[in-house]
């Protein structure tokens, strides 16, 4: 926000001076941490009662002269900063400032700190425990407003609807041990894990968020139910389903309770060790093919963000070099690319009450960081960014790459560990050939990250020495599998067949010099597999002597 934008909005909030959403502080250099965190309970439940968007809490104004008189409360920027995760590791849900707004006021340093309005139906709790305001005083949040605020979902929520004929022996004992567990690791600071085994199992249950009063909800027999109570969820199916796609297939459907099916589920994904070899490197990274903390991610966001009502299961599609996830539900609030920067919070949810329990339960955040999270782990192991398709009315498909589509791109990754998000983020679109802006073009044609012109752009290869000449950084680009296929494809339409040796005759010299003689051989091995799974090609000799021929 703009330094004029600022002084107008900070003389609009003295001249209505303090209400329930905003409050004055001077506030020196060692004002409390946890009275900030107080303030910041306080603020976002009486926001949200109230209807407001936001909360303010300032620091460098006088409460009873209404005078700016300026605060050196962590006059370092980083310092001021971190003050959004130590907020976010005490508050429940984790959430934080949507922002802390600085301003050198003429008459002294301002701070403004922006507080989001507790999400509809989840107040906002500061170690454990809810606040409100009292005119110009903290006090504990009443029966009354905590009510309020949660029962503002529970008539359209339909994972909050409890489940009359449900009793506590319809969860299962295993996925009710591993909640406590997950609870009290969430609470590990506050909590020891003995005292939390030994509540009884209501008190835990409600402790958690997953029951009312003792009631059973559709999310607690969603999360630990049995797997023979599905039946009382009826007619949602209760299900998710792997599909195996490609040469092989197959599938197994995964049922109550998801808090351990979901493992299940990840546990059937063929999660195998791949090899990137480094540019002008003969020892390759390994990665594997998927890394478990994000398929969970994708796969508890699925569940938690699913439109039960539509009566569908959640689907997770195994194809040769990606996961597909498929959950019935248009996306809630805003757009995934509006998450990725990690400034977005969501406000509201679709099954709130099962969120809360979910992240009870530590399976997810409430922050809007999970699919940032996806993006940032998919960098870190070299491969393409997750791709949202939100194109089906009522559908949510993401896919989750297990391999590498442009060697090039992954080769710069390794090289440069460095490089901001945003700038990964333009490069796997260069790599996925789809269009990126000027601005990023701009930037990274002047990194020399990319070359062509638009749109036509594609990754630069790194060139093993500063003095390479223009030939020798031919010799060594790589190009994608694409463009071998292309060159053996055309062959085959003017020849009809060719057998192994004339395959190589036609590829070896084209395949980048980086690349070894063995492993060139191994890449147009990889590559006739590729084709020949894939439909394109086919044997039309025999095994020992394999003549390839375009598919008809």
């Amino acid at each position: 926000m703009a330094p004029k934008d600022l002084t107008a909005l900070l003389q609009e909030l003295i001249t209505t001076w303090e209400n329930e959403v905003v409050e004055f502080k001077q506030a020196s250099n060692d004002y409390s941490t946890d009275d900030i965190g107080k303030y910041f309970s306080a603020l976002a439940n009486e926001a949200n009662l109230r209807g407001a968007e936001r909360g303010w809490l300032v620091f460098g104004v006088n409460n009873k002269t209404r005078a700016v008189v300026g605060t050196d409360y962590r006059t370092q920027m980083d310092r001021l900063q971190s003050l959004k995760q130590q907020i976010a590791a005490d508050a429940e849900p984790r959430v934080t400032f949507r922002e802390i707004h600085e301003l050198q006021h003429a008459d002294g340093r301002v701070l403004l700190f922006e507080i989001p309005a507790a999400p509809l139906g989840m107040p906002i709790a500061w170690k454990g425990h809810y606040y409100a305001r009292a005119g110009e005083s903290l006090s504990p949040l009443g029966l009354d407003k905590l009510d309020e605020i949660r029962g503002q979902t529970l008539s359209q929520d339909w994972s909050a609807q409890v489940v009359p004929a449900a009793t506590l022996a319809d969860l299962d004992e295993t996925a009710v041990a591993k909640a406590r567990e997950s609870f009290a690791r969430k609470y590990a600071n506050r909590i020891g894990l003995p005292e939390v085994m030994g509540w009884p199992l209501s008190t835990f249950l409600d402790r958690a968020r997953l029951t009312q009063g003792g009631q059973i909800t559709r999310t607690a027999l969603l999360l630990l139910g049995k797997a023979e109570a599905a039946y009382l969820l009826s007619p949602h199916p209760a299900q998710m389903t792997w599909s195996l796609e490609g040469s092989e297939r197959a599938y197994e459907h995964f049922g109550l309770p998801f808090l351990l099916t979901t493992t299940a589920l990840y546990q059937r994904i063929r999660n195998i060790q791949l090899r990137i070899l480094p540019q002008n490197e003969l020892v390759p990274v390994e990665v594997p093919k998927y890394d478990q903390k994000i398929v969970l991610e994708a796969l508890h966001n699925c569940i938690a963000h699913q439109d039960y009502r539509r009566n569908g299961r959640v689907v997770v599609k195994e194809q040769p070099d990606r996961l597909v996830f498929e959950n019935q539900g248009s996306f809630f609030e805003g757009k995934p690319d509006d998450y990725v920067a990690g400034h977005k919070t969501p406000h509201r949810y679709r099954n709130p009450f099962l969120v809360q329990a979910m992240v009870e339960l530590n399976m997810i955040d409430t922050m809007g960081y999970g699919i940032r999270d996806m993006y940032l782990g998919q960098a870190r192991r070299y491969f393409p960014m997750p791709d949202y398709d939100l194109s089906e009315p009522g559908e949510v498909r993401m896919t989750l790459y297990g391999g590498v589509v442009d060697i090039a791109y992954s080769r710069l990754l390794i090289q440069k560990t460095d490089l901001p998000l945003a700038d990964v983020l333009a490069l796997d679109r260069v790599q996925k050939k789809l269009p990126i802006p000027d601005v990023a073009a701009t930037r990274l044609r002047k990194a020399g990250l990319i070359e062509g012109r638009k749109p036509n752009y594609f990754v630069s290869a790194e060139i093993a020495a500063a003095t390479a000449s223009k030939a020798d950084y031919i010799r060594t680009r790589a190009f994608d599998d694409e463009h071998y296929a292309k060159l053996l494809t055309e062959y085959l339409k003017k020849y009809q067949r060719a057998n192994r040796a004339e395959i190589n005759q036609l590829l070896l010299d084209k395949l980048s010099d980086a690349l070894t003689e063995e492993q060139k051989v191994k890449k147009i091995d990889n590559l006739l597999t590729k084709l020949r799974r894939a439909g394109r090609i086919h044997n039309a000799g025999s095994r020992g002597q394999p003549a390839w021929a375009l598919a008809e």
